[in-house]
């Protein structure tokens, strides 16, 4: 005797199971985004609109450069080794927030820069950056950049 239920195969739904799939990878993002603490540097950046500094204002910045043999520079001026604790001891006394910008030629002693920086913090400068340039590698058929540098454009 057949039962008077019509009797139907099951189906399996594949639309609802995908948008339940979609909502769970969408709060998962969500979540793991929320629990990473994005951290950052603040910058002061300069507007459009704002007044140029006064003439008689202090200077805040200076680059100093080591290069071979042992010279000094003081944004682009020579300065004595005997000199330079000196003159930086003028300017953190002229400005307590004056920054200073090192770098060092290619063939400048480790030694002295490291000397210069310690000059640098003994007189109480605090804010310090390093320029850092990519060094070049001398090769057969010259120079060659080092690894991980863009490759150089083709001769004309």
């Amino acid at each position: 005797m057949r039962s008077p239920i019509p009797h139907k195969k099951a189906r399996i739904e594949i639309i609802p199971l995908i948008d339940i799939m979609f909502f769970l990878l969408a709060s998962f993002m969500m979540v793991s985004l929320s629990q990473t603490h994005m951290k950052g540097i603040r910058v002061n950046l300069p507007s459009a609109n704002s007044p140029p500094p006064p003439p008689n204002q202090e200077k805040d910045y200076v680059a100093i450069r080591v290069a071979e043999g042992g010279l000094i520079y003081f944004d682009n001026v020579n300065v004595n080794y005997d000199e330079v604790h000196q003159k930086l001891f003028e300017l953190q006394r002229a400005n307590p927030q004056v920054k200073i910008s090192l770098s060092a030629e290619t063939l400048a002693l480790h030694g002295q820069v490291i000397d210069v920086l310690d000059k640098v913090r003994s007189v109480g400068i605090e804010k310090i950056g390093y320029q850092i340039k990519t060094a070049a590698v001398q090769g057969a058929a010259g120079t060659v950049p080092a690894p991980g540098a863009p490759p150089p454009p083709p001769p004309p």
